[in-house]
C-alpha cells in the first residue's frame, strides 16, 4: 500500500480543489477508497499494514466529513489557501450582523420563555434562509472572486448560524420534555 499523507482531502478522494463539491461525487469516492483501504481487508496482512490501512481509513473518514459539510469544507479550502478563518480571535463583524445576532438571541430566548416552539421553528427557517444565502456568497468568494478574506468573514458569520441553530433545538427540546 503506497502511502501519501501529505496529500490533501481533495487528491485523496479525486476531486477538484474546488469549494463547489457534488455529494454524490464525494459520496462515490468516498465508498471507493474506503473499500481499497478498509482495514477488514488487511487482517490477515502483517501489523504494519494492518496499521497503515488504518491510518488511511482514518484519513479517508477525516477526508469525507470535512468535505461533506460546507463551512467545514470552506474552512479546510481556506487552510489550503494560507487562511486562518480566526473564528476564536477574530470576533469583529460588521454593526448591521451585530444586531441580527442580537434580535434572534432575544426572539429565541422570548420565545423559549414562553415555550413557543411555532416561533422557533419560524426563527430557524429564517436562520436557514439566511444561511443558504451566505453558503452561496462563500461559493461565489471562494470559487468565482478567490476572495479569502470575505470567505473567512463569511465562515466566522456561519459559525454563530451553527450556534444558534444549536441553541433553538436545545430550546425546542426543552419545550418537548416540559409537555411530556
Amino acid at each position: 500500500m503506497n502511502v501519501d499523507f501529505s496529500r490533501n482531502h481533495f487528491d485523496l478522494l479525486g476531486l477538484p480543489l474546488s469549494y463547489a463539491v457534488e455529494l454524490p461525487r464525494l459520496e462515490q469516492a468516498y465508498r471507493a477508497l474506503q473499500g481499497s483501504v478498509h482495514p477488514d481487508r488487511f487482517a490477515a496482512s502483517p501489523e504494519a499494514e494492518r496499521r497503515v490501512a488504518m491510518q488511511w481509513a482514518a484519513r479517508a473518514n477525516e477526508a469525507y466529513r470535512t468535505l461533506r459539510h460546507p463551512v467545514d469544507r470552506a474552512r479546510y479550502l481556506l487552510s489550503l489557501q494560507g487562511f486562518d478563518t480566526g473564528e476564536e480571535s477574530n470576533t469583529a463583524m460588521p454593526p448591521e450582523f451585530l444586531m441580527q445576532q442580537m434580535q434572534w438571541r432575544e426572539a429565541l430566548d422570548t420565545a423559549r420563555q414562553a415555550g413557543e416552539a411555532a416561533v422557533l421553528e419560524a426563527l430557524r427557517g429564517e436562520i436557514d434562509a439566511q444561511r443558504r444565502s451566505m453558503l452561496a456568497l462563500l461559493a461565489t468568494a471562494l470559487d468565482g472572486q478567490r476572495d479569502y478574506e470575505a470567505g473567512c468573514a463569511l465562515v466566522r458569520k456561519l459559525r454563530f448560524l451553527d450556534k444558534i441553530e444549536a441553541s433553538i433545538d436545545d430550546a425546542l427540546a426543552d419545550i418537548e420534555d416540559a409537555g411530556q
